[in-house]
This record gives C-alpha cells, sequence and structure tokens, in this order.
C-alpha cells in the first residue's frame, strides 16, 4: 500500500487586490488556489496538469510554503509546514526542493556552478569543506556534466546544462520530495527528452518523489503515475495515468485530451476535438457553482449554483462533476 508523503487538505492561497495612495485598501482578492485537497505517495510522481493560469505553480509554491497559504493544511511526513514557524520550518526544506521553469532565471549568474550546488549546503551548513567540493563534484557527475566544469558561470552553459545545474541544486541535500515547476518548457525537444530520461534516472536511484507540472499532456503520460487536472484554481479530477488518459470523466479533461494529437494520420483524420466555447474566467471573480459550467458543453442544472465535490468514481478515481453525483438527476 502507498504511504501518503504529502496530503494537502483544503487549501487556499488567495493574493490580495489593494487600492488608494498607500495600497491599503484591499478590494478584491485573486483566487489563485480554491479550495485544493490531493495526496502525494512516497516514490509516486504525480503530474499537475492545466490551461495557462490555472494555479498550479502557486499550488506547488504553497505546498513548499514559498507561499504562506491563506488556509489549510499542507502535512509533510505528517506535520503541518503551515502551522510550522519559519525557525521551525528551514531544517524541513532540506527534504523539500524545487527545480524551475526558466535556469535563466532561476540561477544566480554571478555564481559559478559550484557556488550554485553548495549554496543550500553551505546555508544548511551540511557538508563542510573537503567533503563539501567532493559531494560537488559527485552531483555534476550524476546530472551529466563534467567536474571541470564546476569553475564555470551559468552563461558559460547551454540552456540544457543551465537546466541540470538546477537539478543538481535541487538535489544537494538528498531531499525526499520535488516539485518540477514545467522544468522543460523552456528547452529545445530533443534536450527535453534528455531531461526526462535524467528524472527518470534520478527517481529510481534516489527514490525521490515529484510533483510535475506541466501543460505538456504528452510528456505527463510518460513520466507521471497519477495526473492531477486543475481549472480555475480548483481540481477538477485526479487518476492514475492509464485511466485518466483512457477513460476521461470530466468535461474539461475530455476536453484537453481531445487536443492532443496523435501520430497515426488515419487517427488523427477520425478523430473529433472538443472546442470549448468563452475564455477562461477572471480568478478575480470565478463563476458560481462549477467553475467550469460557463464552458461546459454538457451542463445542466446544478452545474451554476452549487459546487461539485471532489468524490470517488472508483478505483481511486475521484472527479468534481455533477455528472457523477448520484443525489443529482439530469
Amino acid at each position: 500500500m502507498e504511504k501518503t508523503l504529502v496530503q494537502v487538505n483544503n487549501l487556499k492561497m488567495y493574493f490580495p487586490v489593494t487600492s488608494g495612495i498607500l495600497l491599503q485598501r484591499r478590494i478584491a482578492e485573486v483566487k489563485a488556489v480554491n479550495d485544493v485537497s490531493l495526496s502525494i505517495f512516497r516514490g509516486e510522481t504525480l503530474g499537475l496538469v492545466g490551461e495557462s493560469g490555472c494555479g498550479k505553480t502557486t499550488l506547488g509554491k504553497c505546498i513548499l510554503q514559498l507561499h504562506r497559504p491563506t488556509s489549510g493544511e499542507v502535512l509533510f511526513e505528517g506535520e503541518d509546514l503551515c502551522k510550522t514557524p519559519n525557525k521551525q520550518l528551514r531544517p524541513l526544506r532540506q527534504k523539500l526542493q524545487v527545480i524551475f521553469q526558466d535556469p535563466s532565471d532561476s540561477l544566480d549568474p554571478r555564481f559559478t556552478a559550484a557556488d550554485i550546488i553548495g549554496e543550500p549546503m553551505r546555508i544548511h551548513g551540511v557538508p563542510k569543506g573537503r567533503a563539501r567540493r567532493e559531494r560537488i563534484e559527485e552531483l555534476l557527475n550524476i546530472v551529466g556534466l563534467a567536474p571541470y566544469m564546476a569553475n564555470r558561470y551559468p552563461h558559460e552553459f547551454s540552456g540544457g546544462q543551465r537546466q541540470r545545474l538546477g537539478i543538481a541544486r535541487a538535489l544537494a541535500l538528498n531531499p525526499s520530495f520535488i516539485v518540477c515547476d514545467e522544468p522543460i518548457s523552456a528547452l529545445d525537444v530533443s534536450i527535453q527528452a534528455q531531461i526526462i530520461n535524467l528524472l527518470e534516472d534520478l527517481q529510481e536511484k534516489f527514490h525521490v518523489t515529484y510533483l510535475f507540472i506541466s501543460h505538456d499532456l504528452s510528456v505527463v503520460r510518460h513520466l507521471s503515475d497519477r495526473v492531477a487536472v486543475m481549472y480555475l484554481g480548483r481540481l477538477v479530477e485526479v487518476a492514475d495515468r492509464d485511466r485518466l488518459y483512457e477513460s476521461p470523466l470530466h468535461p474539461y479533461t475530455q476536453a484537453l485530451l481531445s487536443a492532443v494529437p496523435i501520430p497515426d494520420p488515419e487517427v488523427e483524420a477520425r478523430r473529433s476535438v472538443i472546442l470549448l466555447k468563452g475564455e477562461v474566467p477572471s480568478p478575480l471573480n470565478p463563476p458560481s457553482g462549477c467553475v467550469f459550467h460557463p464552458r461546459c458543453f454538457r451542463v445542466f442544472g446544478p452545474c451554476d449554483s452549487v459546487v461539485p465535490i471532489l468524490r470517488d468514481a472508483g478505483d481511486g478515481h475521484q472527479v468534481a462533476c455533477h455528472l457523477y453525483d448520484p443525489t443529482q438527476c439530469r
């Protein structure tokens, strides 16, 4: 049986919108993450997908406490990170790391590769001296970079090499959980495959758990064990990878998957693509009821007034849709 490493309960992250000369008057809230609950099991890769602006990155940052959530719980190995003071949270950060989307922006241009990889070790004081230098060389080898590159600056590396450097930094303190925030979207396609293979090898070698955030559904299918689908700050479906891709339940998931190209001209010509009407509503003023109902092609009675609950549809497949709520009649 899988053991839960991270448990998120009713997590909300609202960003205030202020007005006035001193920007002290709160006039609205951006509901970036709105009542999200999910489990991440030890050793798995949970893919998190959805359109740009749906709250994927914000959710990842809230789990890591880079954003302090408005409300809710983030339990890591049973400890609620949201209630942990910053001073006590610092030692836990050794187990929680992140790989950022753009390596050009996430690496300090004034630091050498050795400085970048060694910074987490310096902050936490482990290891020291010669052991630290040996650990930096070891990490460079692990991610496919040569030890002689340790004295190079980020601008002297290619895009793929810079991302490998970011991965080495994330591994520096032997974490058990890593948030991968679209780590390949800024890279060439050929380099993307190399980074995906590297992440898979590292997971097998170090038994690390990933939250893999992406908008590339093909990559998520290849890399993930389970997939969570997010729309406008809410989770709408969570399921085993194969089950979700073969039998999606939520209309939004069905629309997303219908847009994924199939590398077979005959099959591609026969299949139909679900085109959603309208635009994604603003998180400043999300729709009442189901947030997807203004664009849904299967909308009916309760959708515009009742918020659907993420419920079990069998075999661990969860969906937040009134179509699968036995108390609602269509």
